[in-house]
């Protein structure tokens, strides 16, 4: 079967693709991470400041994407299951460095003010506040206000009601609220 050239790979085109992945198509798995690696790196750079390590967390979600596919039951769209996959990668990631410096490596070079808003800053306090809550209101408030997520799409992925995902988010957001101020 012919593949789609990655230019010509729209949404319902990666739906399919994942499906025929997670079926064990090898040829689709292959046009499937070809196709999602700029949106990967896209959403790991909202995680990560420099460059390197969000390319070090895409490559982590990719290989991820490739061990993982087969469980992709298509409860939540691919879009969906790969948000939150590469969330987790990328937080992983930012846990991986931090845990490197703490044992006495070095850290990587730190973003250039000249060339980096102040938004790369934000995100590491933001990381570090993440990494401070309990893991139900982190991952629902990174995939809700980091990756811009629906409700619904949150609920389907978590596999908890809507109601629920509310309040994990509202918690995340008031404990993220008081310690984002203690960094001030």
């Amino acid at each position: 079967m012919a593949y789609p050239t990655i230019a010509e790979i729209d949404r319902a085109d990666i739906e399919k693709l994942a499906r025929e992945a997670a079926a064990g198509d090898p040829v689709a798995l292959n046009s499937l991470l070809s196709a999602i690696r700029p949106e990967t790196l896209r959403l790991c750079a909202r995680f990560l400041p420099n460059r390197e390590d969000a390319e070090e967390a895409c490559q982590d979600a990719l290989w991820a994407v490739t061990r993982g596919i087969g469980d992709f039951q298509g409860r939540s769209t691919f879009r969906t299951w790969l948000y939150g996959l590469t969330a987790n990668r990328a937080r992983s990631t930012y846990q991986a460095l931090r845990r490197r410096h703490e044992s006495g490596g070095p850290l990587p070079d730190p973003p250039d003010p000249r060339r980096t808003s102040v938004v790369a800053g934000t995100r590491l306090d933001l990381l570090e506040a993440l990494d401070e809550l309990p893991a139900e209101y982190a991952e629902a408030a990174t995939l809700r206000d980091v990756l811009g997520l629906g409700y619904g799409d949150i609920a389907t992925l978590l596999d908890v009601p809507v109601g629920t995902v509310k309040s994990r988010i509202h918690e995340a957001r008031r404990r993220l609220r008081l310690r984002l101020s203690d960094y001030r």
